[in-house]
């Protein structure tokens, strides 16, 4: 069940709270499959008396920054524009196929790296 929004007076979108309706959300694609979550939202320019407009979210696996701590690095950072999202809900869902997102490529390491080393790490669990 999605929360309605409430809608703003003077234009034709509808008002989120970034920190409580994007922020650290899972972000699934248009099949419903995991892409990663919400790391953070870029906005348009701002002009007094308008609100802020969304332009994209940044996702971004935070695997090696709660191992390593620190920000990830900006290059690896993904952006999905605002045209892509199709819902807000529980999940933020995309209109668009994350098949070729290389979003979770610090998870894809840890597993080529670290996890296929250890015995019985290269196949799935019976």
């Amino acid at each position: 069940m999605s929360q309605q929004l409430p809608l703003h007076s003077e234009s034709a979108g509808q008002v989120l709270d970034a920190t409580l309706h994007l922020l650290d959300r899972q972000v699934v694609d248009n099949d419903l499959k995991p892409v990663s979550y919400v790391s953070d939202v870029e906005f348009g320019e701002w002009t007094p008396g308008e609100p802020l407009i969304v332009t994209s979210l940044v996702l971004g696996s935070g695997l090696l920054s709660r191992v390593f701590g620190g920000p990830p690095p900006y290059g690896r950072l993904f952006r999905v524009g605002w045209s892509d999202v199709a819902k807000v809900g529980v999940t933020v869902e995309l209109g668009i196929s994350g098949a070729g997102m290389d979003v979770t490529w610090s998870e894809t390491w840890v597993k080529d790296r670290i996890i296929s080393r250890i015995p019985g790490g290269r196949h799935a669990a019976e």
